[in-house]
């Protein structure tokens, strides 16, 4: 079983990857977004608490993400393995995450990075916003926010994964199709 973090800044494309990825490789995608989303539309405890955060463009707490995440991991482990989205942004995450996979013997496999500069991505991001029905994909200044955000907090997770030798960088920008076969190329090595 594979464990594979697709990494990138907000926009990069990891969703849109992972749709590829999922269905090639028998994967359960697991998108931090997309369990916000649904703990945020029922209402649930920890959906409350991550939308205020994420109100204000800022990154959930460790400790709410984790407990969303394990039920995903646990409800999911009949197949080839994950591919998670969004997840981890710190190292305090990326801590937290090896020592739950570590506690029902798995661990990351590989990490890989969609690299893309910040002005095509508020663009990808304002686009996606006419669409999404997401305020934070509407408001430049919060897109903004979310990058300081990365910058600060998700950036320092490179020198984490290559230190483990589990760090691998694509290019995020061409065809999604191109895009698909980059990131192919380096699974199909693990």
């Amino acid at each position: 079983m594979i464990a594979i973090v697709l990494f990138g800044k907000p926009g990069a494309g990891k969703g849109t990857q992972a749709e590829f990825l999922k269905e090639k490789y028998n994967l359960t995608h697991i998108s931090t977004g997309d369990v916000f989303r649904f703990n945020i539309k029922n209402e649930t405890d920890l959906g409350k608490k991550a939308q205020e955060y994420i109100n204000k463009g800022q990154l959930v707490p460790d400790e709410i993400t984790i407990n969303m995440l394990k039920a995903e991991v646990e409800n999911n482990m009949d197949k080839a393995g994950f591919l998670f989205d969004g997840f981890p942004r710190t190292i305090a995450q990326a801590e937290a995450l090896d020592a739950f996979l570590q506690s029902i013997d798995l661990g990351i496999t590989a990490t890989i990075a969609l690299d893309a500069d910040d002005e095509v991505l508020v663009a990808r991001i304002l686009e996606r916003g006419k669409t999404s029905g997401r305020p934070d994909d509407q408001d430049e200044a919060k897109i903004r926010t979310r990058y300081v955000e990365y910058n600060e907090k998700t950036a320092p997770l490179i020198e984490f994964y290559q230190n483990q030798g589990k760090y691998h960088a694509v290019n995020g920008i061409g065809s999604i199709e191109e895009i698909t076969q980059r990131l192919s190329n380096v699974i199909d090595t693990l």
